[in-house]
């Protein structure tokens, strides 16, 4: 009778804790380390397949750090969301997320012929606060390439007023998905 007591005893416990666990966001459960994708979002939107590398998180470091979450939603868009964090970075001051990207697949990448990124076409700002912190969530259209065209891509973020580099990526590899 007393094992019987034990296991009722330690039920509530057990149905919190399996509670809390079920109770994380996919978000909480994703992977933040340069090159690991992630195949879900919290939100229910499916994103592409893990590999090849359609989905990216993105570390940016430097003067401060930041984060990309490069995803692409497994839709007929080619739609990129480029959803970018910094932090420790000068306040109050506006910056752009750039982009470099070469198709020889080396693991090497360029050095010329950064875009600056933005909001489909139109180049955005991100702007800190009074703590150096700034977000915004980007996109880009692929449509241009075809599904299956891969990449070699790295990232910089830089200040607006004076052109200086203050944060950058390795560089990673990606394929467009649809």
């Amino acid at each position: 009778m007393s094992c019987v007591r034990r296991w009722v005893a330690a039920l509530p416990l057990t149905l919190v804790l399996f509670s809390m666990a079920c109770a994380r966001t996919a978000d909480s459960r994703l992977p933040t380390a340069p090159g690991v994708q992630a195949s879900a979002a919290s939100n229910g939107v499916a994103w592409g397949p893990e590999t090849p590398n359609f989905n990216l998180e993105v570390i940016l470091r430097g003067d401060g750090f930041g984060l990309v979450k490069f995803r692409q939603p497994n839709d007929n868009a080619l739609i990129i969301d480029l959803d970018t964090k910094v932090r420790d970075l000068e306040p109050n001051t506006a910056y752009v997320l750039q982009r470099v990207a070469d198709r020889n697949l080396d693991g090497i990448c360029g050095t010329t012929g950064w875009l600056t990124l933005g909001k489909g076409l139109i180049p955005q700002t991100i702007n800190t606060d009074d703590r150096g912190a700034g977000e915004e969530n980007l996109f880009r259209d692929v449509s241009a390439f075809a599904v299956g065209t891969t990449f070699d891509i790295a990232f910089r973020v830089v200040n607006v007023a004076t052109s200086a580099v203050v944060l950058t990526s390795d560089c990673y590899r990606y394929t467009i998905s649809q």
